[in-house]
């Protein structure tokens, strides 16, 4: 296994580009800290929880009901937290600024979950025992993506939906298209600024390879994608257009290039503007 310390050289440059918080016009997408982040979720209906799935728990922000929900729509955060220099992952990857929980508490949808990813929002005795290279080369491994297929099973339950809407910011977006390749449940998938081509983007970047992840782009031909959005910045580098341009190439959905837009800016700021992008029925449920 990879030591959180210790990444090659050509790797650590681009997933420090991945990961490193975007200047700019990133600041008026942020919630704040943490404390400011479970204030302004309890003020718009979100309850924070944790949910067991696989080896993990994985925090969540919940927006409750009291009838059944028609349609759940869950959110799923990004990488995380920035890294401490071009060559050293951050000991802790809970995201400074939860772009995803920005997006989830914009949504006016009535059922909408937040889910992080694994390792993030733990106390310190449980990250210790959290394999770091699950927010290195194993953030989307086959393990991470069966712990979400159940913890999205319960929450269903839970929500007495009958379908599911999934959208994932970034890395999120990459969990949410290889949770939709494996579930006959999801009427909507959305991405944002997701380097859905894994390999490629790699290879963009001259990194090394994700060894332990799946690549929704190499998934075998027979497996179909639900009615898809993918959203990028015209002006994103970390995620560039023709990368998103060549998933759809290969497993369909639709491109949606917003001009001017970067990685972080300035989707939470607009996100409900452009929820109006969507499919007319998935805006409606």
């Amino acid at each position: 296994m990879l030591d959180a310390g210790f990444v090659p050289m050509k790797a650590a440059i681009v997933f420090a580009a991945f990961l490193f918080v975007a200047t700019g016009c990133a600041a008026p997408d942020s919630l704040g800290n943490l404390e400011q982040v479970a204030v302004t979720a309890k003020e718009r209906g979100f309850s924070v929880s944790e949910i067991p799935a696989g080896e993990f728990r994985l925090a969540a922000y919940l927006r409750q009901l009291s009838h059944p929900a028609e349609t759940l729509v869950i959110y799923v955060e990004g990488d995380g937290a920035p890294w401490l220099t071009p060559y050293h992952p951050p000991r802790d990857p809970t995201p400074l600024k939860p772009m995803s929980l920005s997006l989830a508490l914009a949504d006016p949808a009535p059922a909408v979950v937040y889910l992080g990813r694994p390792c993030q929002y733990l106390k310190a005795e449980a990250l210790r025992q959290c394999d770091s290279t699950y927010w290195v080369e194993r953030r989307f491994s086959p393990e991470v993506i069966a712990a979400y297929d159940e913890a999205v099973g319960r929450l269903k339950t839970s929500y007495s939906a009958r379908s599911l809407r999934l959208v994932g910011y970034s890395g999120g977006g990459v969990i949410a298209a290889l949770l939709a390749m494996r579930r006959d449940d999801v009427e909507l998938l959305v991405t944002v600024a997701a380097p859905l081509a894994v390999s490629e983007w790699v290879a963009w970047h001259g990194a090394s390879p994700l060894t332990g992840s799946l690549d929704p782009a190499n998934i075998q031909a027979d497996v179909l994608l639900p009615p898809s959005v993918h959203f990028v910045g015209g002006h994103d580098k970390t995620v560039p257009v023709p990368i998103v341009e060549s998933f759809v190439h290969r497993k369909g959905g639709r491109i949606e290039i917003v001009p001017n837009f970067e990685h972080e800016c300035c989707w939470a700021k607009e996100w409900e503007r452009l929820l109006g992008r969507l499919p007319i029925q998935a805006n409606t449920k």
